[in-house]
């Protein structure tokens, strides 16, 4: 399965993104996403690629939606969550 996540922009350096994902920050790069994005936006990132600039407002739905995935008490057995785990720890490099 595969899964985008969604990510706070910290900093734009041209075709890349500092991106916080729940207090991981990550470089992302910004070739394929949907509209521009600036610090402050949140975007849906996939493989180290952002794919889709979250409307604001989206925002607040999505990441309690994520967050419920991410803090299921059985999470650490759900395919879903181990899924966003690995693309939040495996996205690009601090």
């Amino acid at each position: 399965m595969c899964l985008g996540v969604p990510g706070k922009v910290i900093e734009v350096r041209g075709d890349t993104a500092t991106v916080d994902f729940w207090g991981v920050r990550r470089q992302v790069r910004l070739d394929v996403v949907d509209e521009p994005v600036a610090p402050g936006d949140y975007i849906l990132n996939h493989v180290g690629y952002a794919i889709r600039r979250i409307p604001t407002g989206d925002i607040e739905a999505t990441l309690a939606l994520y967050e419920e995935l991410l803090t299921r008490a059985e999470a650490e057995n759900d395919l879903m969550a181990a899924d966003v785990r690995g693309e939040i720890q495996g996205t690009g490099n601090d």
